[in-house]
């Protein structure tokens, strides 16, 4: 008699794709939660997830993230709606509404030197607990933390960051949730998605598993629950710059 072939390793495993972004973060997000936010300035944001966030109406949140988004797009929407308590980023010079809110007091900054950020969120991701860097040291970054000298050299002491939940965005996926990146999009995205204690992607394309190159995954599924497709996103230039005419 023949035999039956063997089971997927990942056949009766549940279906990590949600239908929607509302559907992916139903579950997930809640009031005062601290969440990582995948992107460079613009470039490989979340978009479907923040305005699915938006919509949930979840408040007291704390936004760890390379940007502050712009007015108007990415999470700009959320400072627009006050769901955004404080934010941990590195460059938010893009957004009026994060500068007067910040200014008149309504809105917490914890200010990093961009790769402080990255390595504490990598950090965060890897199980390590803290860190010594060079950056920041004798600043008002270094105020209220322990330093230590090594071989005659100055660091401060820089604490990981583990969020409740990550909101990422990738190219392709995969439907184990191996995830790739395009180019500049790779920056934080799989920091990010390490840090979370859950991980929802966001992604353009998705594959049937074993389409991807194992040695073309940027991010293992491992880090990721959920997945969201979102085939068509704006993708908006924050600063749109032309060569004129000669």
């Amino acid at each position: 008699m023949a035999q039956a072939p063997a089971a997927s390793p990942v056949s009766g495993a549940k279906s990590k794709l949600y239908p929607d972004a509302k559907s992916a973060l139903e579950g997930v997000v809640a009031d005062n939660q601290t969440l990582a936010v995948g992107g460079f300035g613009l470039c490989g944001i979340p978009e479907a997830l923040i305005q699915a966030l938006r919509d949930s109406g979840a408040k007291g949140l704390t936004a760890i993230s390379n940007n502050a988004g712009v007015d108007g797009f990415g999470l700009g929407l959320l400072l627009e709606t006050r769901q955004i308590r404080k934010m941990i980023s590195s460059y938010v010079g893009e957004n009026k509404e994060f500068e007067r809110q910040f200014l008149a007091g309504e809105l917490e900054l914890e200010f990093n030197p961009q790769g402080t950020l990255a390595e504490r969120l990598r950090a965060g991701g890897a199980g390590i607990p803290a860190f010594f860097t060079a950056t920041g040291y004798g600043t008002v970054v270094a105020e209220g933390k322990e330093t230590r000298e090594f071989d005659g050299k100055h660091y401060v002491m820089e604490t990981a960051l583990v969020a409740d939940v990550a909101l990422v965005k990738a190219w392709k996926a995969d439907k184990a949730g191996n995830l790739v990146f395009r180019k500049t999009a790779r920056n934080f995205n799989p920091a990010c998605a390490m840090a979370g204690k859950v991980c929802i992607a966001e992604v353009e394309e998705i594959v049937e598993i074993g389409d991807i190159d194992p040695d073309h995954v940027h991010l293992p599924g491992i880090y990721v629950d959920r997945i969201v497709h979102n085939p068509n996103p704006e993708k908006r230039i924050e600063q749109r710059t032309v060569r004129g005419g000669n």
